[in-house]
């Protein structure tokens, strides 16, 4: 029987939380309506007027935490709106087909909330029996996936990480641990001085993890399309040995965050054989191609890879954050990380010991991110996952027809994936391209019109400079609930907010 005196407090809760998960419901297909802003921009100082974030000795009400948790949803930015083509995510992946009213899609949201209803860890079985056998399942089938057409038979494992960028850290410290597992046996080499390669276009966490496990990392030039030259790839592995280096890895990106380009994997990969070096393939972005037999050509040599990163948060609009480390290597994560602590790991355990994955995880304490993705899985299928790509696959190749047809926007370069890199020319600096400081004025519109679009809440697409080249901008979208007059809309609202430039 339960206690008379926790009553009155779980009916307390109850209520609480059934209020603020009406209110979630209601703000969240509300919001991402094409008819509410992206966002509801307010100075620092502004919004610390509206928001008090100080933290105070003594609790605060009910209902004055549904105040705060109704303006912290208003003021921040909605990620699910079709206008927000900002990051290499989106808010919640929406029916394509339902695209005449944008709605979200409830089913990775539901995962989300199950998974912080459980609040659990992911480490041994008897903690997380469910969550257990989804991850398995989940890392089989996507190794089966992208690893099929090199052996016709399911290898390998795979890791659940903290993003994209501790996925990346992860395959370096496996190609370190890879080489000098190696070097053990071959007592002629004196010293490791390691090094590793990838191109200049690469993720920045590359040059972060180099630092942390003390591999020198090599950036090698780009072609005009953005990709690996692996020409110079080669010139400079040879010219680290010839100082006495040993390299070990090359990283290649299957679709890069600016530009979407996609290194020469076939290429890289008979290279990294012919010298003896691990290839991790950095396929964040583009690795949910896999699921599209119309794309995942562009992943071509992939399944010759060493690791790959994958990132369903990105491409499949999985909820943050959903990011994998699969390898072909079968036992080399326990390898590399594997300590057995005995007060988690026991051997006397009554089931068996392989289904306490923990140990090989850098990680101890660990959410259970598969749970949303499997959730999605189930509710859409791997064919829903392929049709939300060819969508959007779909929008792109529009939205680049029609900045090559369009007066006053320009590409930065042919794409073949999401990104599409442009420039808006206002009408004060067309046809001044000739004068002398036009790509100094080039480079200030991007910025300007940022600023503008912010402010007014119509539209969220990020801008950058890249390889001396002015700010331009880049068009990524990854919620399926974008539609064709979405794509003219930006181009109106672009013209519009530059027309008085």
């Amino acid at each position: 029987m339960s206690d008379w005196r926790s009553i009155p407090c779980v009916e307390r809760h109850k209520e609480f939380l059934e209020k603020l998960i009406a209110a979630l419901i209601d703000c969240t297909f509300h919001s991402v309506s094409r008819e509410n802003p992206v966002s509801r921009w307010r100075e620092p100082d502004r919004l610390q007027d509206i928001i008090n974030f100080d933290l105070k000795d003594e609790p605060r009400t009910q209902d004055s935490l549904l105040e705060i948790a109704n303006k912290v949803f208003k003021y921040s930015v909605k990620t699910g709106h079709p206008y927000f083509m900002n990051q290499l995510f989106s808010g919640n992946i929406q029916e394509y087909e339902y695209n005449t009213s944008t709605r979200l899609d409830p089913y990775g949201l539901a995962g989300q909330w199950l998974t912080d209803a459980l609040n659990s860890s992911v480490y041994t079985y008897e903690v997380a029996p469910v969550l257990t056998l989804m991850e398995k399942t989940v890392i089989m089938k996507l190794l089966s996936m992208f690893y099929k057409e090199e052996t016709g038979i399911t290898v390998g494992d795979g890791l659940f990480c903290p993003g994209g960028s501790f996925s990346n850290g992860i395959a370096i410290n496996l190609a370190r641990f890879w080489f000098r597992k190696k070097a053990e046996s071959n007592k002629s080499i004196p010293s490791l001085n390691l090094v590793l390669f990838t191109s200049k276009d690469a993720h920045y966490s590359i040059l972060k993890w180099g630092n942390v496990c003390d591999v020198k990392v090599v950036l090698i030039e780009t072609d005009k399309h953005g990709r690996m030259d692996v020409n110079d790839l080669r010139a400079n592995i040879i010219e680290e040995q010839e100082k006495g280096n040993y390299p070990i890895s090359v990283i290649a990106t299957a679709g890069t965050t600016v530009l979407g380009a996609f290194d020469p994997l076939i290429e890289i990969v008979d290279i990294c054989q012919e010298f003896s070096m691990w290839l991790h393939v950095d396929a964040a972005w583009g690795g949910g191609l896999i699921f599209s037999k119309r794309h995942s050509s562009l992943l071509r040599g992939i399944q010759r890879a060493d690791s790959i990163l994958f990132n369903p948060h990105k491409l499949l609009a999985v909820p943050q954050q959903c990011s994998l480390l699969l390898t072909r290597h079968q036992n080399i994560f326990k390898e590399a990380h594997s300590k057995q602590a005995s007060y988690l790991f026991q051997k006397d355990k009554f089931y068996p010991a392989d289904l306490d994955v923990g140990d090989k995880y850098l990680q101890c304490g660990r959410r259970p991110d598969v749970l949303k993705f499997w959730f999605m899985w189930q509710a859409k299928g791997a064919s829903g996952f392929e049709k939300h790509i060819d969508h959007l696959m779909t929008l792109s190749a529009l939205f680049k027809e029609e900045v090559e047809k369009r007066d006053g926007f320009e590409l930065v370069m042919d794409s073949c994936f999401i990104n599409v890199c442009f420039w808006f020319i206002p009408p004060s600096l067309r046809n001044q391209q000739s004068t002398y400081n036009y790509e100094e004025q080039l480079n200030d519109v991007a910025p300007k019109l940022k600023e503008k679009m912010t402010k007014r809440g119509s539209l969220m697409i990020n801008y950058q400079p890249l390889h001396g080249k002015p700010n331009f901008f880049r068009f990524v979208i990854q919620n399926s609930g974008v539609n064709t007059q979405d794509i003219y809309y930006v181009f109106d609202e672009l013209e519009n907010l530059g027309e008085s430039m």
